[in-house]
């Protein structure tokens, strides 16, 4: 986790200005990760990234479930479900959505990020959006791959810093 301590380090210069910022430990957490079988190969690739990368950030394994969903459509409705619960701190959404030669990626990666952004406001909770949309299907092998380049790890990161986030808002809030 070397290098990313700088990343959390308050602004200089903002003497008396109380600043609020994740962190890249994640111990606590309850992490609900919803993928989509649709395009399973990529989606598998994205998930093994996800979880190598909230391992690193010290996640408890029995803190992650995960939840399969058909296609990247069904998706949100099953984390708003999830959500419902109240038992998750932060959700992490894993699909690929190639898109072609018809509009039809084009319209499901729209609703998707949607539904997405709409439970994250509904339920106070961070849902990061690790759908990956592309062309073809090179474009979204090359997002997918496994380690750090993947958009899974990304997901990841993103999860334990506004997870965290989210709960230091709630616990540092006036009154």
């Amino acid at each position: 986790m070397k290098g990313f301590e700088d990343h959390f380090r308050p602004a200089e210069g903002l003497d008396g200005i109380q600043q609020v910022s994740g962190s890249i430990e994640g111990q606590d957490l309850r992490i609900g990760i919803c993928v989509s079988r649709y395009n399973r190969l990529l989606t598998e690739a994205l998930l093994h990234s996800a979880v190598e990368g909230l391992r690193e950030r010290r996640v408890a394994m029995h803190r992650i479930t995960v939840v399969w969903v058909p296609g990247a459509y069904e998706i949100p409705s099953a984390i708003q479900a999830m959500a419902r619960s109240g038992d998750y701190d932060v959700f992490i959404a894993l699909g690929a959505v190639i898109w072609g030669e018809t509009a039809h990626g084009k319209l499901i990666a729209g609703e998707v990020t949607r539904g997405l952004a709409d439970i994250s406001r509904r339920f106070n909770v961070p849902v990061i959006d690790g759908v990956v949309t592309a062309y073809t299907e090179a474009q979204a092998r090359a997002r997918c791959l496994s380690g750090r380049v993947s958009r899974g790890w990304y997901a990841a990161v993103a999860a334990v810093e506004m997870g965290t986030l989210f709960r230091k808002i709630t616990e540092t809030q006036p009154g």
